[in-house]
């Protein structure tokens, strides 16, 4: 049998995006401070990239560099940078500076997924299933506090109190399917809404949710 090689290789992640509107570094904290509030296991040590597209006034790149990871979030690069004179402010605080490309011309290919893993019974507040490289059912309830997480889809059979996160590697086509959504966060493919932004005729309701043009999209179920 041969023997595995390390490699340097090209991968796709699933990154949150801190797009900002505004350099205010306190600005910034308290908008933090607030998401963070909402979803503290999901964010905790998440890989962040920095958006700057929309600013008209750099920030200071060491202090925000040193802010994020104040709040355990961990900046892996800036994206957006116009010109070159923000491009030598993200070199010179040592962050990556990051080309964003077009979602529309740089979709990742839909993994084969040859597998479903079931899960029958109520999942508890801080336990976690993931199904990785595959479709994920669960027969049962989902409490506040759970997280369910496929790289596939998501079929959920009970209410969903807690959190699911589909096409977890980047499939941007998986889809959660839905019983009964009472959920405290909703992601497919590092698009995440919170419990305060779902919308409110899909409450309590049985729904498909999938990812249309970088949002997304909640269809009642029949």
């Amino acid at each position: 049998m041969a023997e595995p090689r390390t490699e340097l290789t090209g991968a796709t992640f699933t990154l949150s995006v801190l797009r900002l509107a505004d350099s205010d570094l306190t600005n910034i904290a308290a908008y933090l401070d607030h998401k963070i509030a909402q979803a503290p296991h999901f964010f905790t040590w998440a890989p962040v990239v920095i958006d700057i597209s929309l600013l008209t006034r750099l920030p200071d790149f060491l202090e925000l560099d040193a802010l994020i990871r104040a709040k355990q979030l961990i900046p892996v690069g800036v994206s957006g940078a116009k010109d070159t004179l923000a491009r030598q402010a993200i070199h010179q605080a040592g962050l990556p500076l990051l080309s964003s490309r077009s979602p529309k011309t740089s979709q990742p290919k839909a993994p084969e997924l040859p597998t479903t893993r079931i899960h029958r019974g109520h999942i508890r507040s801080g336990m976690q299933i993931y199904a990785a490289n595959t479709n994920l059912v669960v027969i049962g309830a989902i409490s506040p506090g759970a997280e369910v997480i496929a790289d596939g889809d998501i079929h959920i059979y009970g209410p969903l109190r807690g959190r699911a996160i589909a096409g977890a590697s980047g499939n941007r086509e998986a889809k959660i399917f839905c019983d009964n959504l009472q959920s405290e966060l909703i992601s497919i493919s590092g698009t995440y809404q919170l419990s305060e932004a779902l919308p409110e005729r899909s409450w309590q309701q049985s729904v498909i949710i999938r990812l249309q043009d970088d949002q997304l999209y909640f269809e009642q179920l029949a």
